[in-house]
């Protein structure tokens, strides 16, 4: 079964008598283990197409299942429900209370999960190497920090299928390896990893790279 699949997903944005075609009939799949890059140029749909993903938006028409369950078409407090259960999120906004330490973070991340995650809070701290900040607040942290502290809280569910958007844009090189060894030890567990980036280094470790333009997959 696969971890995630997207068919047949539309959607269309209007302003006015104008309307815009962000996706196009686009058909994805995530195999469990296996990590796929979509790359792209601006404009060509690959935020919209993480937001109905996650179901964060819906698809005008077409559908999102991960892990077996359906996210699309669905009330939001049903998608977040499935989003909580099944998705580690790490978009570029940023997925951090500032005022909570991450600690209170990745508890707060974890509230919502009824199964028990194969991680400590410690334990996750340690893999992204902030094992002795635990108790900073987010506001309090760098750039580098606030990237890996993101991708614990992503991963403090044990989700089936991490969704991250540019997750090494703003690191440096140190931190970029640590990132790129995290996500290939989340698909060599058997989660499936999906990777929106223009980084040469994340398409290497990508077993499959997608180029979406116009809202289209292209070859």
């Amino acid at each position: 079964m696969d971890a995630l699949r997207c068919h047949d997903l539309y959607r269309f944005f209007r302003a006015g008598d104008e309307e815009t075609l962000a996706l196009r009939g686009v058909n994805l799949h995530v195999a469990q283990g296996e990590t796929v890059a979509v790359i792209g140029p601006s404009g060509s749909g690959k935020s919209t197409l993480l937001s109905c993903v996650t179901g964060i938006d819906e698809p005008a028409g077409g559908s999102v299942v991960i892990g077996g369950e359906r996210i699309s078409h669905r009330p939001e407090a049903q998608r977040a429900k499935i989003r909580a259960r099944r998705l580690g999120v790490l978009l570029q906004s940023g997925n951090l209370l500032p005022h909570l330490s991450l600690q209170a973070n990745l508890r707060l991340a974890r509230s919502a999960v009824r199964r028990a995650p194969g991680d400590s809070t410690a334990d996750l701290l340690e893999q992204v190497g902030l094992g002795d900040r635990g108790h900073a607040l987010a506001s309090e942290l760098s750039g580098g920090e606030l990237a890996r502290a993101g991708l614990a809280v992503a991963l403090s569910n044990d989700p089936d299928v991490l969704v991250a958007d540019e997750p090494t844009g703003e690191l440096d090189g140190r931190t970029e390896e640590l990132v790129l060894e995290l996500l290939r030890g989340r698909a060599a567990s058997g989660r499936g990893v999906l990777v929106v980036t223009h980084s040469v280094a994340v398409t290497k470790i990508a077993d499959r790279v997608i180029t979406l333009s116009n809202g289209r997959i292209v070859e």
